[in-house]
């Protein structure tokens, strides 16, 4: 049965990155976060965990425990976390029974080999166990946006504002012409190269 939105998410039963078990069951009444990522220490993984990491308190403010997952053991999870000070557990699904029963343990393809790998996919599960909503396309740099539901358009126009896209640091620029400096930084950067 592929899940959706609505129905109850599938009981689990899993060590964490200390071999201390963590159940769904466990979990009533608070909001969770899993998501599934594919290996320990590899770019996109890193920046999806450092992005919850750096908004770890946002999201509890918002009533949600975090929880990572993947086929990694304890012991590498141990070492991502000492790494990358991540702020909460990551879950060792070593037999991907959990990956299996969320459909996450799927056929990839790369430079047309074919494997079997985890699809990056998060789902919020609410207090009642029920999946609440399921992320499969993540922005591994701005997933807790994705998670807090902010659009991705209003998160770029304000990475922007961050950012500059020629690596100077300016102020801010009103709300109003933020777009107009943005495309005019681009064109006279295309005229110079």
């Amino acid at each position: 049965m592929k899940l959706k939105p609505g129905v109850k998410a599938p009981e689990f039963n899993v060590n964490d990155q200390n071999g201390k078990p963590v159940s769904l069951k466990s979990l009533k009444g608070k909001k969770v976060v899993l998501y599934f990522y594919p290996k320990d220490m590899t770019p996109g993984c890193t920046a999806e965990s450092c992005n919850l990491r750096d908004n770890y308190k946002t999201l509890q403010k918002q009533g949600y425990e975090v929880f990572g997952i993947s086929s990694d053991n304890e012991k590498s999870h141990q070492k991502f976390i000492a790494k990358e000070k991540l702020p909460f557990s990551l879950l060792a699904d070593t037999d991907k029974k959990v990956h299996e029963a969320y459909g996450t343990w799927v056929e990839k393809s790369m430079y047309g080999r074919k494997y079997m790998g985890t699809a990056r996919t998060t789902f919020l599960i609410d207090e009642a166990g029920k999946i609440a909503e399921i992320i499969t396309r993540v922005d591994t740099k701005n997933h807790t946006e994705q998670i807090l539901g902010l659009k991705m358009e209003e998160t770029k126009s304000a990475d922007v504002k961050v950012k500059s896209p020629v690596g100077i640091k300016k102020k801010p620029a009103p709300k109003s012409s933020a777009r107009t400096k943005v495309k005019s930084v681009k064109k006279s950067a295309g005229k110079k190269s």
